[in-house]
């Protein structure tokens, strides 16, 4: 059982909110459409439901509402739009990612895959599938954990007609199961046709609430629809006709050259235009809409169309009991009393209210006073992945940019050390590194941090851990996950550039130019440090300022502005100097090993280098503010 109470949204500025005490419910078992014209708040309603934008009210999911519910994709699925994800990603690769961070089985993807059709399109990329084959794999998304209930937003928009039976097959399916579906539509046809319980909105308010039967029978009515250049004429005559026959027959004149008739047929109308020579361009049954929560009554004789009736803006007016005479017939229609044409539909039963009970505004005014008193609604933190390094994984290796990243590298690098090699003066440790002096960074460690930055700034572009609930999670599980897996690949491309560098180096020059020197651990320690550190950097930069290009400057600006800013800190005068660090360490530890002086003054060495100190003190900077900006959020860690 979904049920939402008192949905109200924050009004912007001037304008009134975009819904407005909102209270409906959708039972299980059944599909409830929400009905509304465009911009009647129906995506605000369910965004308010999910807990994605501020207001008032609360909604409840078999009695918990969103925030107190441990996981929500197994409770609720959504879909909001379109799917977001890479385009590069395949369909496969997509929900085997979000299988991922919603903790179900990978195989759970191919069963979807098969409910959904499209097993023959799993290795299609995302960015070209069809709006038909996006639906279908947004349905996909949404029943990936399983869920009890699901929200969709116009999932038929743009759809054809055998498309849009097929979802609504499969959202049958899903209700007969005993699950709650709820979907926005502003088609009422489509919600008479495939709902079984109709909730009608307009501007932000609730207008009706009806089963789907009471719905097509209240809302709908059969009509003919005539084209003709004639038509008061032709109004006159059919309302002539109706009074003589003694027949109930509504004529409205539509605008231009369209009429309506409720109440009679295409061959009566034909035959009457026939007989009085009346040219007919157009003779259609349709099915009319009577505007929201409006009780129709047919009136029981003919109404001439040579007396323009006032119409709603879509051309029709409705009709009220109080609207006919005594007789049934309509009575002076210059004076349309309280259910005036100008009267928003939704004032309607306002004014119906009002003028039979007279405590009607003190009721509206306790009303307003509860919803005031409804609980506010605040966005719900963004939650990572249930499963972070599987998830981060399936992400990096979902796609090709990593591989192509790592080629064009390793090309760059072996085309760069042989060049340094033959102008000679670059030193070994420069060689294999493939770093010319006028560079800020060797190739490897710049592209380090780019796959750094991608790991966070893709997901902000593409978001795919929550579809519909904006960017990356800032957990601390995920974190982790992102840093082990960016220094793992920046790792494995540090040791594939030194390598490739080497062994070609060796191939062109011979064994005395790539020899192996002396002090290769530390610069081997020295080269992964530099390249796991670039990596962070982009990835804590991406993750802060929400960018990959803001990722890739704060790579950037370690060797652009950090290092100066260390080399002169270092190059002052200083009073008094470090050493004798690891004696009094010892001192400290009161054990240590025999070979840790060793250690930790090359690593001191190491950091006591310009390049070092930036890093260090770039990467410090960055997780502080990645921390400071999560824990602002309210991200739950």
């Amino acid at each position: 059982m979904l049920q939402a109470i008192g949905l109200t949204s924050h009004p912007r500025r001037d304008l009134p909110p975009a819904v407005d005490d909102l209270t409906f419910d959708a039972a299980p078992g059944q599909i409830t459409a929400l009905l509304g014209p465009p911009d009647a708040g129906k995506t605000t309603a369910l965004r308010l439901m999910l807990e994605l934008d501020q207001g008032r009210g609360i909604t409840y999911f078999r009695g918990l509402p969103l925030h107190r519910i441990a996981r929500p994709a197994a409770e609720v699925g959504t879909l909001l739009g379109d799917v977001p994800g890479n385009p590069a990603r395949t369909v496969r690769g997509q929900l085997r990612m979000l299988c991922a961070a919603t903790g179900v089985p990978a195989s759970r993807a191919d069963e979807l895959l098969e409910a959904v059709d499209l097993v023959s399109l799993a290795d299609e990329r995302l960015g070209m599938l069809s709006r038909a084959m996006d639906r279908r794999l947004g349905l996909a998304v949404a029943l990936l954990a399983d869920p009890q209930t699901l929200v969709l937003d116009e999932p038929a928009e743009g759809l054809s007609a055998r498309d849009s039976g097929w979802l609504f097959g499969l959202l049958r399916d899903h209700a007969a199961q005993g699950g709650t579906v709820l979907y926005t539509t502003s088609d009422p046809k489509a919600a008479a046709r495939t709902a079984d319980h109709v909730v009608t909105i307009e501007a932000g308010r609730l207008v009706a609430d009806q089963e789907g039967a009471e719905f097509a029978r209240t809302r709908l009515r059969p009509r003919v629809a005539v084209r003709t250049p004639h038509t008061a004429r032709l109004a006159g005559l059919l309302g002539r006709e109706a009074r003589e026959g003694h027949r109930s027959v509504e004529v409205v004149t539509e605008g231009g050259s369209r009429l309506s008739v409720y109440g009679s047929s295409c061959a009566e109308i034909g035959e009457a235009a026939f007989r009085h020579g009346v040219l007919i361009h157009q003779l259609a049954d349709e099915t009319g809409d009577m505007g929201p929560g409006v009780e129709t009554v047919a009136p029981a004789s003919g109404v001439s169309g040579s007396e323009p009736v006032e119409s709603e803006p879509d051309g029709r007016r409705p009709l009220h009991p109080e609207a006919l005479g005594p007789d049934g017939s309509f009575g002076d229609t210059s004076d349309p009393g309280p259910f005036d044409s100008e009267v928003p539909a939704a004032d309607a039963p306002v004014l119906a209210a009002r003028s039979v009970l007279p405590e009607f505004d003190s009721l509206i005014e306790v009303r307003s006073e509860l919803s005031e008193q409804q609980p506010v609604i605040t966005p719900i933190p963004l939650r990572g992945p249930v499963r972070p390094l599987r998830y981060e994984l399936r992400r990096l290796f979902g796609v090709r940019t990593a591989l192509l990243v790592v080629s064009v590298v390793l090309a760059v690098s072996v085309a760069l050390s042989v060049l340094l090699a033959r102008t000679g003066g670059t030193p070994l440790s420069h060689l294999l590194m493939a770093w010319p002096g006028p560079l800020p960074l060797p190739p490897a460690a710049f592209a380090a941090g780019l796959l750094g930055a991608l790991a966070f700034g893709d997901e902000f572009r593409y978001p795919a851990l929550a579809v519909g609930r904006g960017g990356a999670p800032r957990r601390f599980g995920l974190l982790v996950a992102k840093l082990a897996v960016s220094g793992g690949t920046a790792l494995l491309l540090a040791l594939l550039t030194a390598a490739a560098d080497g062994g070609t180096l060796r191939l062109v020059y011979g064994g005395d130019l790539a020899g192996i020197p002396a002090n290769w651990l530390s610069l081997a320690v020295g080269w992964v440090g530099l390249t796991v550190g670039c990596a962070w950097a982009g990835l804590l930069g991406a993750g802060v300022f929400k960018s990959t290009t803001a990722g890739l400057a704060a790579v950037l600006s370690v060797p652009v502005a950090v290092v100066p800013l260390v080399r002169a800190v270092l190059a002052a005068p200083a009073a008094r100097s470090v050493a004798g660090l690891p004696a009094r360490l010892r001192e400290v530890a009161g054990v240590w090993p025999g070979k840790a002086d060793r250690w930790l003054v090359g690593v001191l060495r190491l950091l006591s280098q310009p390049v070092g100190a930036a890093l260090v003190l770039s990467l410090a900077a960055l997780l502080c503010a990645f921390l400071f900006t999560g824990l602002r959020g309210r991200a739950r860690w």
